[in-house]
């Protein structure tokens, strides 16, 4: 019906694919309020170099909360309510917030102040609350913002890479002089991990496994609200991992990416899909891992755990929860996980100290996976004294998959994690997946940086007008231009580089330009 601000330019098909996804899509009894997300990809996205404040705040923030340039992210407040004087009884209407920012919390929190407001008063409230957002400061990874919105402060700290991993967010300051006092929320994006997980707490490694090697996985759920919380719930179980595999927390059978992802001609691509239509079922029964799921109930006792199923039990209609598969995981089941989750349900432990103890295992888990293969690649890095002012920074050595391997037996997974099982099988299956693909080409950007970055520092630090003695000027002058890319290069990478280091090295650009006759001064100035 309309949208805020007026000039934000959506595309037919977007505001198309927006109002499929902003409805559940499958007859949903429940009257009432319902929130949920959805992930939508962007046609003709601009190049991620064409939003420049994008680079400053991705290079600080964590892997998982960088701006996409390629999807939306929509966050839903849709309200069912009986109406006689509606055509169809009832009043059913969604008010969505589009952002390419993760901030599953702070968005839904958002929500719930401004939608019941704006169904009662309709585009004003909106209007006025557009009004205040404008106002908002840019998100800083690493600062606390207090956030002004219909009378009330939220504040909330953005996360930054240099946090600390599985540490609790900083406390929050400056409280004192706010009035009223702010709605403080602890995270942006972390969700209750374990009220998502409840029904499959005794096979999060079976689930951490499936996730890690980016197999595609269908989650069918009773609602969009089930089906966005599980969904974005797996993808952040690799943290600080990336997570580098398209993800929907809620499709329909409108989207305009149905057909791709039911074909049988070819395998099912690398995503995780939330689906609430039972029709789904049927289309998608050839995926080779479903995971259904009730709704989500928290009770004082361990909820009932989902069976691991074969793929041919997934009956068309009535579909019983659990775990299709025939995936056999090539780790043990950590019994201890799931013993000190049912001591804090039987000590009635709050949820958010039992999600922290999950997320905790995660950690744990993805960082015995991930820091050998730290080690292993940050031997493959030129030794500095092999870095010299006038020659090209050596090359980084090429990662071979078997010298990896044979490193496990002295440096593995097993220093760090108590789980037995076949951790070189589990690293063969991940080479081949696009989370090992993402990982690795991220961290040779950064050392192929940290090498471009050496080498200025070892220019900075010769001695230029010796070197120049018994050069001829065509040398001189390539010299020159070399350096000016450099800098240039250096500056629009954000290359890791003492300001200092820069200055020096255009002070010899100068000195250099200086020593040569005024012809070829003028055309270099020029």
């Amino acid at each position: 019906q309309l949208v805020y601000p007026y000039d934000f330019r959506l595309t037919e098909k977007e505001k198309t694919s927006i109002c499929y996804l902003s409805f559940p899509d499958s007859y949903s009894g429940g009257l009432g309020d319902t929130q949920f997300s959805f992930r939508l990809r962007r046609p003709g996205a601009p190049r991620p170099s064409a939003c420049p404040q994008d680079g400053d705040y991705n290079r600080e923030a964590p892997l998982a909360l960088q701006r996409e340039a390629a999807h939306y992210f929509g966050y839903v407040y849709f309200r069912q309510v009986k109406d006689s004087s509606m055509k169809r009884g009832y009043f059913q209407k969604s008010l969505v917030l589009v952002s390419r920012l993760p901030y599953v919390n702070l968005f839904q929190s958002l929500l719930q102040l401004i939608a019941p407001e704006y169904f009662e008063k309709l585009e004003p409230c909106l209007e006025a609350v557009c009004n205040e957002i404008d106002q908002w400061p840019p998100p800083v990874p690493g600062q606390t913002l207090n956030l002004p919105v219909m009378g009330v402060v939220i504040q909330v700290r953005i996360p930054s890479r240099v946090d600390k991993a599985g540490s609790s967010p900083v406390k929050q300051c400056n409280q004192e002089n706010l009035l009223p006092a702010p709605l403080v929320l602890p995270s942006v994006h972390e969700l209750d991990l374990f009220r998502c997980f409840q029904p499959v707490l005794i096979h999060i490694q079976m689930l951490w496994e499936l996730m890690l090697l980016g197999e595609p996985i269908v989650v069918m759920a009773p609602s969009p609200t089930v089906s966005s919380e599980m969904v974005l719930a797996l993808t952040s179980c690799l943290a600080p991992l990336r997570y580098c595999c398209d993800y929907r927390p809620y499709f329909t059978i409108h989207d305009s990416e149905f057909k791709e992802y039911t074909t049988r001609t070819q395998a099912p691509p690398n995503i995780v899909v939330g689906v609430t239509n039972p029709f789904f079922i049927k289309t998608l029964q050839h995926w080779p891992h479903i995971l259904r799921v009730g709704e989500l109930r928290m009770s004082g006792d361990l909820p009932k755990q989902v069976k691991v199923k074969k793929l041919a039990k997934l009956k068309t209609l009535d579909t019983k929860p659990g775990i299709y598969t025939s995936y056999k995981t090539f780790l043990h089941k950590d019994k201890t996980l799931i013993k000190r989750l049912l001591k804090g349900i039987q000590r009635k432990r709050p949820s958010e100290v039992q999600s922290a103890l999950l997320r905790r295992h995660l950690l744990e888990l993805t960082q015995s996976f991930i820091i050998p293969l730290e080690h292993y690649i940050a031997s493959l890095m030129p030794l500095q004294r092999a870095i010299t002012p006038w020659k090209n920074p050596p090359q980084i050595r090429p990662f071979r998959q078997e010298d990896f391997l044979k490193s496990l037996e002295h440096a593995g997974p097993q220093l760090t994690c108590v789980l037995k099982g076949d951790w070189l099988g589990l690293y063969r299956r991940f080479f081949r997946s696009p989370n090992f693909d993402g990982w690795y080409r991220q961290r040779h950007r950064e050392m192929t940086q940290k090498l471009e970055a050496l080498h200025l520092e070892a220019i900075s630090e010769a001695n230029i007008v010796a070197w120049m003695k018994d050069k001829s000027e065509v040398e001189i002058v390539d010299l020159v231009l070399k350096l000016r890319e450099k800098l240039v290069r250096a500056r629009c990478q954000h290359l890791p580089v003492k300001e200092e280091t820069l200055q020096r090295v255009s002070l010899y650009i100068e000195t250099i330009i200086g020593s040569l006759p005024e012809d070829l001064q003028a055309v270099l100035h020029h």
